[in-house]
């Protein structure tokens, strides 16, 4: 099986260290043979990314949120990483949940979806194909215009 951390490198990807949250609630948690992450939002160093990663999209923003979606992938790429101990603990990406603050009338969802989908596939490839929704929502917390959330498949304990 390839090394996730190794195509991590190979990609150039830089894992952050997982946000302190902001409420009750953990960045991540293993149930089982599963982790889910909490929402992550297009943050670094403490902020939201200006200006994609704040307020509502529309079709004149869509393509830079995208980058946006990567980034909060980014973020829950992270999470799952701190739960697991090592990406190479991971045995697949199943889920990806992308939660995209809309103007009315803006249904492009999917396609700001794929800034994160694809960040998946880079680390994870063929492991990183998964189910997923892009829902458009009124508003996020911080005034994001992204939210993403990941279920994965480790190995066992």
């Amino acid at each position: 099986m390839a090394s996730f951390e190794a195509s991590l490198i190979r990609s150039g990807i830089i894992l952050p260290e997982v946000a302190a949250p902001a409420g009750l609630y953990q960045p991540a948690l293993r149930v089982g043979d599963f982790i889910y992450t909490s929402g992550q939002l297009p943050i670094v160093s403490g902020r939201l990314v200006e200006p994609a990663g704040k307020g509502r999209v529309c079709d004149e923003r869509q393509d830079a949120v995208v980058t946006a979606a990567r980034i909060a992938a980014i973020n829950a790429v992270a999470a799952l990483r701190a739960a697991a101990g090592s990406l190479d603990e991971i045995s697949r990406i199943v889920k990806l949940t992308v939660f995209v603050s809309s103007e009315p009338g803006f249904t492009n969802q999917h396609l700001v979806a794929n800034g994160a989908s694809s960040l998946l596939a880079e680390i994870f490839g063929d492991m990183g194909r998964h189910v997923r929704s892009a829902v458009g929502v009124a508003a996020l917390p911080l005034d994001a215009s992204v939210e993403v959330e990941l279920v994965a498949a480790c190995l066992p304990l």
